[in-house]
């Protein structure tokens, strides 16, 4: 296996690694809708909230320049709310000029409030997968009766997400080779290299669902019936009912008083 994709699991000791799987994930779903009803410009509220957070990871003996740099990965969904200072109706601000474009403070507003959410909600989910092994939040999603298919779903991705992204890897060596870098030779042309990348994709969209089929076969052979059991057991102890119920109440706080105001 060239790549990597194992969970991001950071063994600790902490008070929040012992917590039970399904108080983490409860509440960091509860975390995440708040950050997204919070009202825009409302800013001290994602203080609040980003101060929290930030508690957590210290209580949970976290590095915070750890999940600072994966938290970049929103960056290329960000983009697209760029265009928000530009489309939201409201007071002018900056005219660009030469252009009729205007961003106006409404604007702005919402962008940094967008941006906020987003960053807020990566950090609550990377926090999630540091703190509780991969298998343990599985069980976690079963034990709070999410659908079982769902669960099954998520559970093969990323399971066999490493397998495909090995085999994608020597489907581009193989494109290499046949289109290599020689001093004096014309390269393939574009044209040529994108119906190559097409027929990568479609061969490899292929090769999924054949590899798809013969694993499911296979597991119906060995008495699969829709219900992924596990050895895993957890029972709700007396830290994890102060947690989930300090937390529901701190984030409740946060959004009466933020609307409130």
């Amino acid at each position: 296996m060239h790549y990597d994709l194992s969970d991001q699991y950071i063994p600790r000791s902490s008070v929040v690694h012992q917590l039970d799987p399904r108080v983490k994930v409860v509440a960091t779903l509860a975390y995440i809708f708040s950050v997204g009803i919070t009202p825009e410009g409302v800013w001290w509220a994602f203080c609040v909230q980003f101060a929290y957070l930030l508690i957590v990871i210290l209580i949970a003996d976290i590095n915070f320049l750890y999940t600072i740099r994966r938290s970049f990965i929103i960056v290329p969904f960000v983009l697209a709310a760029l265009a928000v200072p530009f489309t939201t109706p409201g007071l002018e601000w900056i005219r660009i000029p030469g252009l009729e474009w205007t961003i106006t403070q409404e604007g702005l507003i919402r962008l940094g409030s967008i941006l906020l959410r987003a960053w807020l909600a990566v950090q609550a989910a990377i926090l999630l997968s540091a703190t509780t092994p991969v298998p343990d939040m599985f069980w976690a999603l079963s034990a709070l009766r999410f659908p079982k298919s769902l669960v099954a779903t998520i559970r093969f991705m990323y399971r066999y997400l490493f397998v495909l992204a090995d085999e994608a890897s020597r489907m581009l060596r193989a494109r290499a080779a046949r289109s290599p870098r020689i001093k004096g030779v014309t390269r393939p042309s574009m044209i040529w290299q994108g119906k190559v990348a097409g027929s990568m994709v479609g061969s490899l969209f292929l090769r999924s669902i054949e590899r798809s089929e013969r694993i499911y076969d296979a597991m119906l052979s060995r008495g699969y019936d829709g219900q992924m059991r596990s050895l895993i057991r957890f029972e709700m102890r007396n830290s994890d009912w102060i947690f989930i119920f300090s937390a529901g109440l701190c984030l409740g706080l946060v959004q009466v008083f933020a609307y409130l105001g």
